[in-house]
């Protein structure tokens, strides 16, 4: 009989924490989990999942104007936000059943409430103690807004899924993916929307083109960006409307100011001082290929240790890590060559390396690049373009960057992610037979290099 209560006690249900207690579950170990807020994490409950359901809805408007000149006739659309937050609440609601289902069927044991380590082996929830020859800390990151005056105002990406009223005029407030997404979320459910950037360009990290291509495709739609500026003060205004201050002078008057400013790992008021638990200097937690902490009983997976801050990342690392322990593999996550997509309007799908990295990397590349109208929008009157780009290692052959913006771009890429993991030539890649009529083919028929 095990001298803890517990294999392994896992803190935090979110998507990695959730997949490593099933693994080590079924594999005989006997596992518990502590959950403080919503079983899910960020990604069910405030994350991607919700926010894909609110992209989709804030496309509707577009496809009504384009069904127009299909044949179509289609009556101003009139958009309800309660309906769609109150449906949305509802979906969630059922996927948190199920993640406790999950949890349940696999004989993993479920504890509602904040876990602090007392030690090594020592876990307090609500104040019973528990024992674990193993603990792992999945507990993900937290939405991070700067100090300024007025910051009292604004909201994060955790509120934005629940406001009681939809705004006339909103302000986003970031250059990244959860910007940028809700900036087409919200202009695309009739929202007067500014996004607000400190730095030059969005996008930062992702390949220069599609930077670009997405700005003007962003501008095109109408939503107002504001490059090299950044919040002052924000204050409120006697109707309850807000005034965002901006280091340029300007000023905007605005319904809602959504702060999407980045995102820190979730480690406070975790017990990490009475463990020998190393931080790196963002605040993320240390951790080995096999997420081993400076304490040998203590692991760290997902967003808390600083590796790419994606569901299917912690995925992964929480199988590797459950099998790792319980099989007595020692396999290691590869961090290369993941595919990723913004779901910003239209999106961007990119996987492998930026044209920056490529030439740094690899010194002699070509670089292949198709813009043009898609199918769909030449009866539409739309102006939406399409962006695809490939970029190759000369000497090898061999397909480095695949990047896409347009309709459905996470959708292609994923399949080509594939491709590339294998090690796809560009040999290869033309000698492929395309699908026709698609916007995909198109990767697959670019024979002269720009």
């Amino acid at each position: 009989m095990s001298e803890y209560d517990f294999d392994l006690f896992v803190i935090g249900a979110g998507s990695g924490g959730v997949r490593a207690s099933r693994i080590a579950a079924s594999l005989g170990a006997k596992v518990a989990v502590a959950e403080d807020r919503y079983p899910g994490g960020t990604c069910v409950n405030v994350g991607c999942v919700p926010k894909k359901l609110f992209v989709y809805a804030s496309h509707y408007a577009e496809d009504m104007h384009d069904a127009a000149g299909y044949g179509w006739k289609v009556q101003p659309p009139e958009f309800d936000w309660n309906t769609l937050r109150d449906n949305k609440n509802r979906e969630i609601d059922r996927l948190q059943g199920i993640y406790r289902n999950l949890l349940s069927n696999a004989g993993a044991k479920l504890i509602d409430g904040r876990a602090t380590i007392l030690g090594p082996h020592k876990i307090e929830v609500n104040g019973e103690t528990y024992s674990a020859e193993r603990i792992l800390i999945a507990t993900g990151g937290w939405p991070f807004i700067p100090e300024f005056p007025g910051r009292e105002h604004v909201i994060s990406s955790n509120e934005v899924f629940y406001l009681d009223t939809f705004p006339k005029r909103a302000l986003v407030v970031g250059g990244g993916y959860i910007a940028v997404e809700f900036a087409g979320i919200f202009n695309g459910l009739g929202a007067e929307t500014h996004q607000l950037y400190r730095g030059p360009l969005f996008l930062r990290g992702f390949d220069t083109d599609v930077q670009s291509f997405v700005a003007e495709e962003l501008q095109k739609k109408g939503i107002n960006l504001h490059f090299n500026a950044d919040i002052e003060r924000v204050e409120k205004n006697s109707d309850g409307t807000l005034t965002a201050h901006l280091n340029n002078g300007e000023q905007l008057v605005v319904d809602t100011i959504l702060y999407a400013t980045g995102r820190r790992p979730l480690t406070e008021n975790l017990g990490l001082d009475s463990v020998n638990v190393t931080l790196n200097d963002n605040g993320t937690i240390q951790a080995d290929d096999q997420f081993q902490t400076s304490e040998p009983s203590i692991y760290a997976i997902g967003d808390v240790i600083g590796t790419p801050a994606l569901t299917p990342v912690a995925l992964e690392q929480g199988t590797t890590l459950a099998k790792n322990i319980y099989t007595g593999t020692s396999d290691t996550v590869d961090y290369s060559n993941i595919p990723t997509a913004v779901f910003c309007q239209p999106n961007i799908g990119t996987v492998g390396l930026s044209e920056q990295q490529a030439r740094e990397e690899f010194g002699d590349i070509d670089v292949y690049r198709s813009t043009f109208t898609h199918m769909k929008h030449t009866l539409s009157g739309g102006n939406e373009k399409t962006l695809m780009k490939i970029l190759v290692d000369k000497k090898s052959d061999r397909v480095v960057g695949m990047h896409m913006v347009g309709a459905e771009a996470g959708e292609i890429i994923q399949g080509l992610a594939a491709a590339m993991k294998m090690g796809i030539t560009k040999k290869v890649l033309d000698s492929t037979i395309g699908i026709h009529p698609t916007a995909a083919e198109e990767f697959v028929t670019m024979r002269e290099p720009v």
